[in-house]
């Protein structure tokens, strides 16, 4: 049995998990900076440019020659990184394109396409899980859905680009959900679950934030407030 215990008073934390959706050229891949440590990224888009000019991370790009086995090789290296000591925090780079390749082959090896979206949602269930039970500190992005105005207050316009009932399953060990976006050539990360939007934030109150400002705790926040 590999399920974990803990002795009242001795709950020992996890690292802090990230989903962060939104549109090409939002600075999502540029959100692992913000990470210190020892990085590893799994790139399924071929957005790796933004870290040229880094050091600290170690990088996996997939692409298309790499779809036929992809489901077996990004476990298998990803169960290694969270094994690793080599390694404080795993990245996840567009899980929108990671999920349509998996489709794709589940598509493929499936006689019965009724049942193709409940195994994405299986597999994509039992990825987030091995991400939590890691303990690393973990990022995952994706591209959004635009549904355009819905009702008079335009609440739940966005979501991410992920089947609904996958999205869940991945990201329910997640304690970050956030959609990043650009006003006024500045960008933000938006966390307030009550805009209708998929968001989330189980580590502070902090609802809308500066996106460099990821992993700033929230009693900064407060002291910054105070002292302005």
């Amino acid at each position: 049995m590999n399920m974990i215990t803990f002795q009242p008073g001795h709950i020992v934390p996890a690292g802090n998990m990230y989903f962060i959706y939104g549109d090409g050229g939002t600075g999502k891949t540029s959100l692992s900076k913000l990470f210190n440590g020892r990085k590893v990224l799994f790139s399924f888009d071929g957005s790796y440019n933004a870290l040229v000019d880094t050091d600290d991370t170690f990088v996996f790009a997939f692409d298309h020659s790499d779809a036929p086995n992809l489901q077996g090789n990004v476990w298998q290296l990803i169960s290694q990184a969270a094994m690793s000591d080599k390694f404080d925090t795993i990245i996840l780079d567009n899980v929108t394109a990671l999920q349509n390749w998996v489709l794709e082959n589940i598509d493929g090896a499936s006689k019965d396409g009724r049942q193709n979206y409940q195994k994405l949602q299986v597999w994509f269930r039992d990825l987030g899980m091995l991400l939590r039970s890691s303990k690393k500190t973990v990022l995952a992005t994706a591209h959004q859905i635009d549904n355009g105005s819905n009702g008079l207050d335009g609440k739940g316009r966005f979501e991410a680009d992920m089947n609904a009932k996958t999205f869940n399953a991945f990201t329910a060990p997640f304690d970050v959900v956030g959609r990043i976006y650009k006003e006024q050539s500045k960008r933000y990360i938006d966390l307030d679950s009550e805009q209708g939007n998929h968001a989330k934030n189980r580590l502070d109150e902090r609802t809308l934030i500066g996106a460099n400002e990821l992993l700033q705790p929230q009693q900064e926040v407060k002291l910054e407030e105070k002292t302005a």
